[in-house]
């Protein structure tokens, strides 16, 4: 009697064979189970980003400053043209600053939220995810402490903020959006490329100058096309719409980026998932 050939099978992971259904809904019962380590995960970041800082949260209004500073350098010099704006430079310039800081720091924190819990990552099984949520908490520090300083700047110059004011929660949400959707993206490819933690903060700058932040959107030529297609344009214009004129012009654009902002959110928390189990690998 012939002996019967043993076949082994291979499947793919628990995940990958789980319906999209399922596998959402393991994600945010894995984010609502892991809300106490987020949070603790924030208080350790933003200890450890202040508690050797002589200035500490300072540097949070000084770097601000400088750049409006620059900007009404170049103006007045006639190197740059800022645009005819309807406000105040400082408070057209801090509205735009507080939230591409909002992005900016988020987007870096969560860049380099894997390599920097390395030897934690290696030692503790938990949900890594919970690093990088963690981490865009250093973004919303940065921009409340920005929204101290606009207030400020509103009292100075004696302007009330148009009504519009309380519909920001949105833009605001839909910047977390994008910021946590490139930040699982990056945080991976930052744990396999390491060149992706000297690019980043680079290509940041590059792009702060090419987006409407601290000067008024051109209508025509290069920067005009660059900035059709970059959503951070529209959600700054938005939160400047908002706070001075009480609605948004360029609405569409603003939906647009809004729903484009959720869907790299989604399919990057899916692709980080999956992955998720091979992370201590690479970091």
């Amino acid at each position: 009697m012939s002996d019967q050939l043993r076949i082994t099978k291979y499947r793919p992971d628990n995940s990958i064979r789980q319906s999209y259904v399922a596998t959402f809904s393991e994600i945010f019962r894995e984010i609502s189970e892991n809300r106490w380590l987020i949070f603790q995960l924030f208080k350790r970041d933003f200890t450890a980003a202040y508690k050797q800082s002589i200035m500490g949260l300072v540097w949070a209004f000084v770097i601000p400053l400088v750049s409006i500073g620059t900007f009404i350098v170049l103006n007045r010099s006639g190197v740059f043209v800022i645009g005819d704006i309807k406000v105040p430079y400082p408070i057209y310039a801090v509205l735009g600053m507080a939230f591409w800081q909002l992005f900016s720091t988020g987007l870096l924190a969560s860049s380099q939220a894997l390599v920097l819990a390395g030897p934690m990552i290696t030692k503790i099984n938990f949900s890594k995810k919970s690093l990088v949520f963690a981490s865009i908490g250093q973004g919303l520090v940065s921009f409340c402490v920005q929204l101290v300083l606009l207030i400020a700047l509103f009292l100075f110059f004696r302007i009330m903020p148009s009504h519009g004011v309380f519909l920001l929660p949105v833009v605001i949400l839909a910047i977390i959006f994008l910021t946590l959707g490139m930040g699982f993206f990056l945080s991976l490819l930052n744990g396999v490329i390491r060149d992706v933690a000297n690019i980043l903060p680079m290509f940041l700058t590059f792009f702060m100058f090419l987006t409407p932040v601290l000067y008024e959107r051109r209508s025509y030529g290069l920067l005009n096309t660059i900035n059709h297609f970059n959503p951070m344009n529209y959600f700054i214009l938005a939160a400047r719409d908002l706070v001075l004129n009480g609605q948004i012009k360029e609405w569409h654009g603003f939906l647009y980026s809004a729903i484009a902002a959720i869907v790299i959110f989604i399919l990057s928390l899916y692709v980080f998932h999956l992955t998720e189990t091979r992370i201590t690998e690479r970091v």
